[in-house]
Formats: C-alpha cells, sequence, structure tokens
C-alpha cells in the first residue's frame, strides 16, 4: 500500500479490506491482513451485534467496545466472520461508498453485507482507520449498524 494520498488509492485501499472479509482462502487472507495491517493493529468493535453483547455478557466482558489485538487475533477474527457471513454462501461484503480522508491519517470507510441472491442490504457499518506512513491499519474502530 502507498500513503493513500489520492482517492484511487484510497478506492484500492477499501476494495482491499474488502476483500480480505471476503477471501475463501486462508494464505491467501493471511496475505491480505499483512498488507492491510500492522503487527500491533487493534480493532475495536464499538457497538458489537446484539449476539454478541448477550454471549460477552454471560462472559462478564464490559461494553460497549471488544478490542481486537495483533495481526494473529485478527486473522482469528476475519476468519469467524467470513465462515459466519460469506462461507455458507448467502453473504458478501461490499463498498458502501467512496473511503474518505477525515483528517490526518484517519481514514473513514462504509461497507455492506449483501445478500448474494439479490444484493439486497442485510446489514452494514462505518469503520474509521488510523493508518501508519504506509497506509496499513494501526488501529480500525467499526461501528456496525451504522452507514
Amino acid at each position: 500500500m502507498s500513503n493513500l494520498s489520492d482517492e484511487h488509492e484510497l478506492t484500492r485501499f477499501a476494495d482491499s479490506y474488502i476483500a480480505l472479509w471476503n477471501e475463501a482462502d486462508p494464505q491467501s487472507r493471511r496475505e491480505l491482513l499483512r498488507e492491510l495491517w500492522t503487527d500491533d493493529g487493534v480493532q475495536v468493535l464499538v457497538n458489537p451485534p446484539q449476539g454478541m453483547r448477550e454471549a460477552l455478557a454471560t462472559l462478564a466482558v464490559p461494553l460497549p467496545s471488544v478490542e481486537i489485538r495483533g495481526r494473529a487475533a485478527m486473522e482469528g477474527r476475519v476468519r469467524a466472520a467470513y465462515e459466519m457471513f460469506v462461507a455458507p454462501g448467502e453473504n458478501a461484503f461490499a463498498v458502501g461508498g467512496p473511503a474518505v480522508r477525515l483528517t490526518g491519517n484517519l481514514i473513514g470507510l462504509s461497507w455492506l453485507m449483501v445478500a448474494t441472491k439479490d444484493g439486497a442490504v442485510a446489514g452494514g457499518g462505518y469503520d474509521v482507520l488510523l493508518v501508519d506512513g504506509d497506509g496499513r491499519i494501526r488501529w480500525d474502530h467499526q461501528y456496525v449498524g451504522v452507514s
């Protein structure tokens, strides 16, 4: 990735980010993750889905946010999301609109989960990403259900 200095680079970045969540091959997913994330990158699920909130409540994990730290943990997160939402063949993730530079190294990215049968929107969200000088994600604050 480059420094994400223009609209074309932001579009490529958004496409790669979404491709990561749709990738079936574990090795290709791992390579995309290495391209997109720093070793110590963090994803914060600011408002986790209700099912996750209920599961976390039974484990006495404080809400409202959940943090996934480091590339290995993020690989597990992406794999689980793929297996749950994409692998059954009913849904895929898609870019929800143009990625935008918010300020400095902050990027805003809207995403959708769409039905593969007819493209109907089944969900979505908005991520606020802090990237390093190489355009790799240092942290990702994900807002599910916000687009």
